[in-house]
This record gives structure tokens, C-alpha cells and sequence, in this order.
């Protein structure tokens, strides 16, 4: 009896490691095997994923980060489900593997390495990095961190720039967290906030696009790799889906089509109005 007992202990603590095993050894199988890829995204960042209100279904979201998640599904050879989410909950259900793999404008961090698998870059902003979005009237008031003391600061929630504000800056009067980075846009606008942190090139879009707020000269001093834009895809995996991942960036890379898809969608977006 203690032999067997001992015999069906080792089994059971066998099956703990070899079935977790398996389980994080098929993500890309089980893709396979139903079919589809799904796809998590915030479609509201032109113009990398935005919405075409012209259009229904999947075929209303529109943008570069569609466009190379399509490429993807394509390299796989299933389908492709769009699950549209706040950024926050693009992470979230990346990171708890409830989606596939998330495309939204991910800038890579460090924080964000530990909790997913990410990708190569696809898509660099070395030259412009991260500063604020302010009203027109108050382009010289706020050019430096030291500024925000008396300034209502605002930027996503989850995003990197709410990282960038903790690590750099924690002295506004007030700070505020909204689901998408157009809120934060428009909080500005109205006058529900002074300042909000987003990337520059961004910023200077939806500026461009709207009238009355403008980009001060101000940039902040951030790790170079936070200009990386990439895929994420949970841990719960082995490198087998995020290598059919790599070898699709590194062709879209190298034959300069996000740069192809960047100029066709930014006119897109501003066709409609948008300029994120």
C-alpha cells in the first residue's frame, strides 16, 4: 500500500507539471484549431486603430495595428476577431490570457515585459518620445515638469505615459486617470484639466486636427526602448505564436509598409475628423 501510495503521489505531482506544460505549449495549436485569432484592441488611437462609423461589424475598425493584425491572422491562416476594450482591459485581459495577443499601440515598458510576451518593434518614435498636450493660450505656460505644480494633469489609465507621470513628474495639483487617451484630449479642450501626457506625434495630430490646443516645447527623458511600439501575448505560451508574430513585423519592417499603412491612415483619420 505504501509503494502505491508513493506511485500515486509521484503521478499526481507529475500530472501538475506536465499538464500546465502542455497547456502553455499549444496557445498557437488551439489558434489553429478553432480558427480564429482573437484580437484585443482600443479603437480609439488613430491612426492606429479607429472606427469608421460608415462601416458595421469588424470592418468598422480601421487603422495600422488592423491592418498587421490581419497580417498575422493571414500568416496563421485562421481568421480574425476583433475584441474591441478600454487599454486598460487590453492589457489586463492579455496579461490574465483571456485574449490571443493585444495590438493597440503598445509602447514596450519594462512592467509590461514581466507581465506579457512582447514582440520586435514594428513602429519607432526615437525622434519625438513623450510631452504634453495643452490649450493654445497656454503653450508657454507649461514647459517643464516643475510647470505641472500648479496644473490638473490627466493621461490614460494603464498607459505609459501614467507610468512616465509617476516616475517623472507625482507634482501636479491635481491628477486624473480616463479609460482612452481622446478623453484626456478633450479634457484639455474643456478645460477639465491643463495638461495632458501622451506621446508628442499624437498630440500634434489631434492639435493639427481639432484647433485650439497646441505642444509645448517640452519632451521627457525616457528609456529609449519606450519607443518601440510591439505585440503583446500571454505568458501562458510558448514562443511559438509570438515567432509567427516576429517573422510578420520583421517583413512588415523591412519592406516599410507600417510606414505605407501610417500615411494612408492618418489621412483616413482626418477625413473623418479624427487625429489622434
Amino acid at each position: 500500500m505504501k509503494k502505491l501510495l508513493s506511485i500515486l503521489i509521484v503521478a499526481v505531482v507529475m500530472m501538475t507539471v506536465v499538464v500546465p506544460a502542455m497547456a502553455k505549449a499549444d496557445r498557437l495549436e488551439q489558434i489553429k484549431e478553432k480558427g480564429y485569432i482573437e484580437f484585443c484592441t482600443e479603437p480609439y488611437w488613430a491612426p492606429n486603430e479607429f472606427i469608421d462609423p460608415t462601416k458595421t461589424g469588424d470592418e468598422q475598425y480601421v487603422g495600422t495595428d488592423i491592418e498587421l493584425a490581419k497580417l498575422i491572422a493571414e500568416k496563421i491562416g485562421v481568421d480574425l476577431k476583433i475584441n474591441p476594450l478600454d487599454f486598460s482591459a487590453v492589457l489586463i485581459g492579455t496579461a490574465d490570457g483571456k485574449c490571443d495577443m493585444a495590438i493597440s499601440a503598445i509602447a514596450w515598458s519594462p512592467t509590461r515585459e514581466m507581465a506579457m510576451r512582447l514582440s520586435n518593434g514594428y513602429s519607432f518614435d526615437e525622434t519625438v518620445g513623450y510631452g504634453f498636450l495643452v490649450r493654445e493660450e497656454d503653450v508657454d505656460k507649461y514647459t517643464s515638469i516643475e510647470d505641472l505644480a500648479n496644473a490638473t494633469v490627466i493621461t490614460q489609465s494603464g498607459s505609459v505615459q501614467e507610468a512616465i507621470y509617476n516616475q517623472y513628474c507625482g507634482n501636479a495639483k491635481n491628477f486624473k486617470l480616463v479609460a482612452n487617451m481622446t478623453d484626456g484630449y478633450l479634457a484639455v479642450a474643456e478645460n477639465k484639466a491643463d495638461v495632458c501626457i501622451t506621446a508628442i506625434g499624437s498630440a500634434e495630430l489631434y492639435a493639427e486636427a481639432n484647433g485650439g490646443l497646441a505642444v509645448p516645447d517640452f519632451k521627457f527623458d525616457t528609456d529609449p526602448q519606450m519607443s518601440a511600439t510591439v505585440v503583446a501575448t500571454p505568458l501562458d505560451g510558448t514562443d511559438a505564436l509570438m515567432d509567427v508574430i516576429n517573422e510578420v513585423i520583421a517583413d512588415v519592417v523591412e519592406n516599410d509598409k507600417y510606414q505605407e499603412w501610417e500615411d494612408y491612415y492618418k489621412e483616413y483619420a482626418k477625413g473623418l475628423g479624427l487625429g489622434n
